[in-house]
């Protein structure tokens, strides 16, 4: 969801062609001379013609059409559903997830199933809380709930106390036939992975 381009940038310590990234929350710019910008930073950033221009003065020169484009990104970033792919319309479960906020969030743009999924089927995506070996052993089963395009995300604990680490959760999945595809930061304390069915 970030982007990526070659720019012009004009910082307080000097100026220098360079790469400049957009990785939410962070605006970076990689060149002779360097900077991150972000939260009160990122405030009032406007595009002026080719520029990014930031409240400080800082500006980036982008190629002709991509000042706006970046802006508009940057003043609208992805939420959590958008990085999980969760959208309007998709067929989705979640089971043991006990996170009341993405509840909420979910509530809000698809009608989710929530249980134990011994019923669900034709899922586009399927969101399952992992804190154990013993629970990564449904997916075998689960992933016959999915619809053909279809992905589970493991939900687990993240950090060095996590009673199951990622290189766990990644073995479990592919041992039943599923390939990583994505990670992303669920919330402050769980992280997920992605995982969809092996192709052939």
């Amino acid at each position: 969801m970030g982007k990526e381009a070659r720019a012009w940038g004009q910082l307080s310590d000097g100026e220098s062609d360079g790469k400049l990234l957009w990785e939410p929350p962070k605006l970076i710019f990689r060149g002779a001379v360097r900077g991150i910008y972000q939260g009160h930073a990122l405030r009032d950033i406007r595009a002026e013609g080719d520029d990014i221009v930031l409240s400080d003065g800082t500006r980036f020169s982008l190629d002709p059409g991509q000042a706006e484009k970046w802006v508009h990104a940057i003043l609208n970033p992805p939420t959590r559903l958008d990085k999980l792919g969760v959208k309007p319309g998709m067929k989705v479960a979640v089971d043991g997830v006990d996170d009341e906020a993405f509840l909420d969030e979910l509530a809000d743009r698809v009608e989710a199933e929530i249980g134990p999924g011994e019923d669900f089927e034709d899922l586009d995506l399927l969101f399952l809380a992992a804190d154990d070996l013993g629970q990564l052993d449904r997916l075998e089963d689960l992933q016959g709930a999915l619809a053909e395009k279809g992905a589970i995300w493991v939900v687990s604990q993240k950090g060095k106390t996590a009673p199951l680490k990622d290189v766990d959760v990644m073995a479990a999945a592919r041992g039943v036939g599923l390939v990583d595809t994505k990670v992303c930061a669920f919330s402050k304390t769980h992280t997920a992975l992605r995982f969809v069915r092996r192709k052939g």
